[in-house]
């Protein structure tokens, strides 16, 4: 069956598209080593900011739920917004502090918040066979935004030949973003179902349902497989942006050019190619899912930390394109495996109470990704980026295997 694009589905698309405009994310790394951060400071900055996440992800998801997921995500476009004008003003590491806060809380009060409006969409018009392919599609035209994203990046680099004018970009599309969600149907605000006295449910009855799902087995393994490769590409993702201006060193290209401004073209032109393939890999996600005879999660999970160790091994012999391309791998593997996970989500929880659960599993993998980044962080101060990523995937593909092992012996 063919997915019915309606007016709504091209918001949810518009949605994804927009949110991805952070013309910054390109070169985040750049832009704090540039500010005199070690990456040392940079990997707590990146550690509090999942932290603040942390505190607020699980409260954020009831909240949602209960009180309306409209109101949740313009609260969060608002803290994005202050997040980035902070960004612009800033020097000086208490600042970027500030900041980061900000930004986690705009994450904690948006992750799942959208996704549960859109399953919840798909449940009332009974499409729910299709919530892989549709969150796919959707999500192909986030990576789309990303990729464009990238390229005016890379323009506004050029002219400029700095990278703080870009947090003030970033808050156009944000704006634009906040009046979509307010042009959302009001029964999106809240999907919760009713009591016989015809009242919604409140926090109590939210927190009880949520508990009692978020105990079983196969929910916890799900979103345990979920949160971690996702957690591993949060937390080393912008620490590739060095190794993207070794390749844009060695490229015989634009030899005249001011170093900055070539690095700022060919950084978003690198980062358009990555993009236009996530978002590719995220349309063919629901094919994979189908001719998947095995245990898609647990292979793509492995899969994803060898090219993370692959990465790491071709950095540390100055091997720049084929360590960038073997990371490259990493970002297809993460879009391939969203939106599945996300249906298997769907598919194991109550649709009145999934904004909560999706925002545990965001809870988890904040966790991971405060703790991978810090200790990405230091590694690569001691030693270097690529010893970094040798180190920190070998032993998440190591204590996978273990904990794959154990599990195995104890149905056993």
């Amino acid at each position: 069956m063919d997915i019915i694009k309606n007016r709504q589905y091209y918001k949810f698309c518009f949605y994804g598209f927009l949110k991805n405009l952070r013309f910054f994310d390109a070169f985040f790394i750049l832009f704090l080593v540039e500010k005199g951060l070690p990456y040392t400071q940079i990997g707590i900055l990146y550690a509090v900011r999942e932290i603040c996440i942390n505190v607020f992800e699980i409260p954020s998801g009831i909240i949602a739920d209960t009180y309306g997921r409209k109101n949740a995500l313009v609260l969060s476009f608002f803290a994005y917004i202050s997040s980035f004008y902070v960004f612009y003003q800033s020097n000086e590491f208490w600042f970027f502090l500030v900041a980061f806060l900000l930004y986690g809380l705009g994450d904690a009060f948006r992750s799942g918040t959208h996704k549960g409006m859109m399953m919840d969409y798909l449940k009332l018009n009974k499409w729910e066979q299709q919530k892989i392919k549709y969150y796919g599609h959707t999500r192909a035209w986030s990576q789309k935004g990303s990729a464009l994203s990238s390229l005016i990046a890379g323009v506004l680099v050029f002219y400029s030949g700095t990278y703080h004018n870009i947090f003030l970009y970033s808050i156009v599309p944000y704006l634009l973003n906040l009046f979509l969600i307010l042009s959302y149907p009001k029964e999106f605000n809240h999907s919760l179902k009713k009591t016989a006295s015809g009242k919604k449910f409140k926090i109590g009855l939210t927190t009880t349902s949520f508990l009692k799902i978020i105990r079983q087995p196969n929910v916890l393994r799900i979103i345990n497989t979920s949160a971690l490769h996702t957690a591993y590409l949060k937390a080393v993702k912008d620490y590739i942006q060095p190794l993207m201006v070794q390749v844009a060193v060695v490229l015989p290209i634009m030899l005249n050019t001011e170093v900055e401004k070539k690095n700022g073209i060919i950084i978003g032109m690198i980062y358009f190619i990555i993009y236009l393939a996530t978002s590719r890999a995220s349309q063919l996600s629901s094919k994979f899912e189908e001719k998947s005879k095995g245990n898609i999660s647990y292979i793509t999970l492995l899969f994803g930390f060898l090219l993370g160790i692959a990465c790491g091994i071709f950095y540390g012999y100055n091997l720049w394109v084929v360590s960038l391309i073997a990371f490259i791998g990493v970002y297809i593997v993460e879009n391939i495996r969203k939106p599945i996970l996300t249906g298997f989500v769907a598919d194991n929880v109550p649709n009145e109470i999934l904004t909560s659960v999706i925002s545990a599993q965001s809870l988890l993998r904040t966790i991971m990704t405060a703790i991978l980044a810090f200790a990405f962080g230091v590694i690569a101060d001691v030693y270097n980026i690529g010893v970094s990523l040798m180190v920190v995937s070998s032993v998440l593909i190591s204590s996978t295997i273990l904990i794959n092992l154990l599990n195995i012996a104890k149905i056993k």
